[in-house]
């Protein structure tokens, strides 16, 4: 029913040409291509549980590779022009930052009353996608391109408010579960080195024939490293499901993330039609509002004590689901938002 997405481009981010046959064929059906990875990560995660602490080491150095990789594709003068998309940044900040705490709101008295369950659920649900959104929203006609330059700004938003909403949601719980530092660490590894990183490299390209093969190099591990991203971390967590209460744990919030899924395709919809964007821009302000940023907080939650270790088996889930909804959100929202005439 969906195979004929798996070949369809994304329009507005970069795609060379000269890669090898077998990134080429990764990048036309890297929808696909996350599907399995996440199936096999699952399935390596059930049958060799023993690999799991190893792997769980290896998820920020890949991440920060993702995302060096997400930010080299960025040019640092195109984010200063995108400074000037007033509307669609103030609209992709509305969603995320005011529409998205209030449907969180709503649900988080539903919640299952498991500390640990809640701060999940809180993590993943209040950081917008930096990542993978950008593919989705490119294979529904959303401008990828925006979305792109609109990323160093909604993880450093994110990082800076991230905190205030916990402590809004959880009172003083939180203090006594949450070290600062963590979150410190997440901005310096995840984000100030990556995209002090891409930068560099982007000068060096703009002055140096080397610097621009490499350059030109890097952009085609795009959707290789999300595969191995997404292995990685559904391998390091599926272990920590290995009794019955974790997965009844796990299982009461998948209902949680489906009704979000829902809800935010028209409270983003909506969005975009209060700023009055255009089509392509309106699609990406409904794909930032529903996609979160599991991987990136994912190490927020691997912090906490043991006995919270379930808050990151939470986080992994809404990963799980969220994958299978943005197949669905890349036939239905352009249905929901038409191109005109």
């Amino acid at each position: 029913m969906v195979s004929g997405l798996f070949t369809t481009p994304v329009r507005g981010v970069r795609t060379l040409p000269s890669s090898p046959g077998l990134v080429a064929g990764m990048e036309r059906h890297q929808v696909a291509v996350y599907v399995g990875a996440l199936a096999a990560g699952g399935l390596v995660g059930w049958t060799a549980p023993g690999a799991g602490p190893g792997l769980e080491h290896a998820i920020n150095p890949v991440l920060a590779a993702l995302l060096y990789v997400t930010f080299l594709q960025v040019p640092a003068s195109e984010l200063v022009r995108s400074l000037g998309a007033g509307r669609f940044l103030a609209a992709t900040l509305v969603v995320n930052f005011l529409v998205v705490p209030l449907v969180v709101a709503a649900m988080f008295a539903f919640l299952p009353d498991d500390q640990a369950v809640r701060l999940g659920v809180l993590l993943v649900l209040l950081a917008p996608c930096v990542d993978y959104v950008i593919v989705f929203s490119g294979l529904a006609g959303g401008s990828s391109r925006r979305l792109l330059a609109a990323t160093p700004l909604l993880l450093l938003a994110q990082m800076v408010l991230l905190p205030g909403y916990l402590f809004l949601f959880m009172g003083q719980d939180l203090a006594d579960v949450v070290a600062a530092g963590p979150f410190v660490e997440a901005f310096v590894v995840l984000i100030v080195i990556p995209l002090a990183l891409a930068w560099l490299t982007q000068a060096w390209a703009a002055r140096r024939p080397a610097g621009q093969k490499t350059a030109d190099a890097m952009g085609t591990a795009m959707v290789p490293l999300m595969a191995a991203t997404l292995f990685t971390v559904v391998a390091s967590q599926v272990p920590k499901l290995g009794d019955a209460d974790s997965l009844t744990d796990v299982a009461r919030v998948v209902p949680f993330y489906v009704l979000f899924l829902v809800v935010m395709a028209f409270a983003g919809l909506g969005v975009a039609r209060a700023f009055r964007l255009d089509v392509p821009a309106g699609r990406a302000v409904v794909f930032t509002g529903a996609t979160r940023n599991s991987l990136v907080v994912l190490p927020l939650a691997l912090a906490l004590p043991d006995g919270l270790a379930v808050a990151a088996v939470v986080v992994v889930t809404q990963t799980l689901v969220e994958v299978i909804g943005m197949v669905i959100y890349v036939r239905a929202v352009p249905r929901l938002l038409p191109l005109q005439g």
